[in-house]
């Protein structure tokens, strides 16, 4: 079976992806993520698409109990060696983010930095993830949500901001965002982590700030908020801009 852009990107890269520029948010990240569950150290949170396990690893050295899901069970094994190194424990399993077993455990998830969502290569399925975090949550339990912003490429060039962001030798080329599916269509060159080279065809879905509302609402959630999403200070005080690549969304689970 042939393998997703994502699958093979991810198969040797937790090294290289802890050099991005985008993992060096976690403290001020984490600090809100607090904020949102009121510092309630009895809360159960699932990290959904966790990585390399950097949220999941801060929550826990500040007393949080959490599990962490990833599809790649190479990031799974440097988010567990990270977690060793930090002295804490933290239930980390490998699984698909579209077939999840969870139900009504949980008091926060998280799907964020494109944890999973909106990878995927379709939209049914970037749904499906949705529809687990829902499932996920008990009643009154919170979704932290970052997905990347659709009012972004109507007015930037997402090819010229990946690479100025890149801090490894990784490269986007080839851009072409439809507009009629939101697809931002690119081939991504780099190496992994063992220096063997890698070419991927990748598709990224935008959402527009309408759309995860009517998709949230759809799945049970009520007080949907949409912000800005800064590295290192998410803020519902920082409204969403057509200057902002990615968006923050917080939501409660009726």
């Amino acid at each position: 079976m042939t393998k997703q852009w994502y699958e093979e990107l991810f198969e040797n890269f937790g090294e290289k992806y802890e050099q991005e520029s985008f993992t060096k948010g976690t403290l001020g990240e984490v600090d809100f993520i607090e904020k949102e569950i009121g510092f309630n150290k009895s809360a159960k949170i699932l990290d959904i698409g966790c990585g390399t396990g950097r949220h999941d690893i801060e929550l826990a050295k500040r007393g949080y109990n959490v599990t962490g899901i990833d599809l790649s069970e190479s990031m799974l094994n440097k988010a567990r060696a990270n977690a060793k190194t930090a002295g804490v424990l933290i239930n980390f399993q490998q699984a698909d983010a579209r077939y999840l077993h969870f139900s009504s455990g949980f008091d926060l998830v998280l799907s964020v930095c494109e944890g999973a969502f909106p990878l995927m290569e379709t939209d049914e399925m970037n749904y499906q993830i949705l529809q687990n975090a829902a499932r996920a949550l008990k009643s009154g339990g919170k979704y932290i949500l970052t997905t990347l912003n659709g009012l972004f490429p109507l007015h930037h060039s997402t090819e010229n901001f990946v690479n100025d962001a890149a801090t490894s030798d990784s490269i986007n080329k080839g851009n072409t965002f439809d507009l009629m599916t939101f697809r931002d269509i690119s081939v991504f060159e780099t190496t992994d982590d063992s220096g063997n080279s890698k070419t991927l065809h990748c598709s990224e879905r935008y959402y527009v700030p309408s759309e995860i509302t009517w998709l949230l609402k759809s799945l049970g959630f009520s007080n949907i908020g949409i912000f800005g999403c800064k590295l290192d200070a998410w803020n519902r005080n920082d409204k969403l801009t057509t200057e902002d690549f990615e968006m923050l969304i917080v939501a409660e689970k009726i």
